[in-house]
């Protein structure tokens, strides 16, 4: 395992992280994640077979572990398992995210998953639970899914109680989605409080399909955040589940697989802290990292598999829960 430094916070994570999105809840969005999980939609079987990914992650090198509170279970299930194995930073870094709230009550044909409250009554609430849960392991808190239209970066008592949290010293920052991810990192980095900085870190959707955020999350390096990269295999539209574009890319590297062609990419962005794996099981997880051996000059053989933002988020949110 790589490791390298969270912007200018001092904190050393993994390359490659594990996000929970995928095994916190019996739900999501990735395709065949009902066929990942195999039957285990309880809360309990969810809890071991979370348990079983972490601990291959965990004997992989990861060290930094991603969650939010609208994750379904996702910070029970890694607060009992950081308990459990007895770890302690910088062992295990946990990033988290406050914003949206789980309503899916565990149920995998829910009308709606997951509802957005960017209130500072809500990041009050959640910040509340998020540090019960997980307490010095949590280095990073963001605001899940920060958008212009949701106004949260214009709010001054959301924007005051973020300075709080840095000031007990927290990293705080943002998550971003959708076709105006560069317009709002821009934002961000914008907002200072008392002359300093609000953001000391920022988590967007790069990958080799949806690459729109790029310049911005160089300007966010360089003004010294860390840049925690999602998405890096879109979903699954960059594994072999997607047939056409893995035999296509197998075709010029036959060598390697597409998710590790597409994780390599984000690895070898200068600006890239972590790049998160959103495995959701321990197979997907070793293909994942196979991606820290893919040499950066074999990438050059990749064509532009690039697509319009507006079209890729629609793609996206057209995904079904499974």
């Amino acid at each position: 395992m790589e490791y390298r430094t969270l912007g200018q916070s001092g904190i050393r994570v993994s390359a490659i992280g594990l996000g929970m999105a995928a095994i916190g809840r019996p739900g999501y969005i990735n395709l065949g994640h009902g066929q990942d999980l195999d039957g285990r939609s309880s809360p309990a079987d969810l809890e071991r077979h979370a348990a079983t990914l972490l601990d291959a992650a965990r004997t992989a090198g990861v060290t930094y572990f991603d969650a939010a509170r609208s994750y379904g279970s996702a910070e029970e299930f890694l607060a009992r398992w950081l308990e459990s194995r007895n770890l302690s930073p910088p062992a295990a870094i946990v990033g988290s995210k406050w914003g949206y709230v789980y309503t899916a009550g565990w149920k995998v044909d829910a009308d709606v998953h997951e509802v957005k409250i960017h209130t500072r009554e809500n990041l009050d609430r959640q910040y509340a639970e998020s540090t019960a849960l997980l307490g010095t392991w949590l280095r990073l808190y963001q605001i899940h899914s920060a958008t212009l239209e949701s106004g949260v970066l214009e709010s001054n008592a959301v924007v005051s109680r973020h300075a709080d949290l840095r000031q007990r010293g927290l990293v705080v920052g943002l998550s971003t989605s959708g076709p105006q991810q560069a317009e709002t990192i821009r934002r961000a980095l914008a907002i200072e409080v008392d002359g300093e900085p609000l953001f000391g870190a920022v988590q967007a959707t790069w990958n080799l399909l949806e690459p729109s955020a790029g310049p911005a999350l160089i300007e966010a390096a360089d003004a010294g955040f860390g840049v925690v990269v999602k998405e890096a295999v879109a979903n699954g539209r960059l594994t072999s589940r997607n047939t056409d574009l893995a035999e296509r890319v197998a075709g010029l590297v036959p060598e390697w697989p597409l998710d590790a062609i597409a994780i390599a990419a984000c690895l070898h962005q200068p600006w890239a802290s972590v790049v998160l794996s959103g495995s959701a099981t321990v197979e997907q997880l070793e293909s994942n990292l196979a991606a820290l051996s893919v040499p950066r000059d074999l990438l050059s053989a990749i064509p532009d598999l690039s697509e319009d933002a507006g079209r890729y988020w629609g793609i996206r949110s057209d995904l079904s829960w499974g």
